[in-house]
């Protein structure tokens, strides 16, 4: 059984409002060093035993492009790991 973990962020150069607000507090409560601030969202996906590693990674790939992000303004990453049941 196959398990991807996914990160979604946002491209170099597109506005992160939530990044720019953290990094904004953290500034106002003494952490001064910070430069930048990058936030994102994390999933996990589980698929079914009848899955080889290349469908896994092929579905993967489906689903950040079409569901999980913006192709357009957002870039991801993921690891597909097997996984006991």
């Amino acid at each position: 059984m196959w398990k991807a973990k996914i990160v979604v962020t946002y491209k170099p150069g597109i506005l992160d409002p939530e990044a720019k607000t953290i990094q904004h507090a953290l500034g106002n409560l003494g952490y001064r060093h910070i430069q930048a601030v990058e936030a994102g969202r994390y999933f996990e996906v589980q698929f079914d035993k009848t899955l080889n590693k290349e469908d896994a990674e092929s579905l993967t790939k489906e689903i950040c492009d079409k569901i999980l992000s913006n192709p357009v303004i957002q870039k991801y990453r993921y690891e597909l790991k097997e996984v006991d049941e």
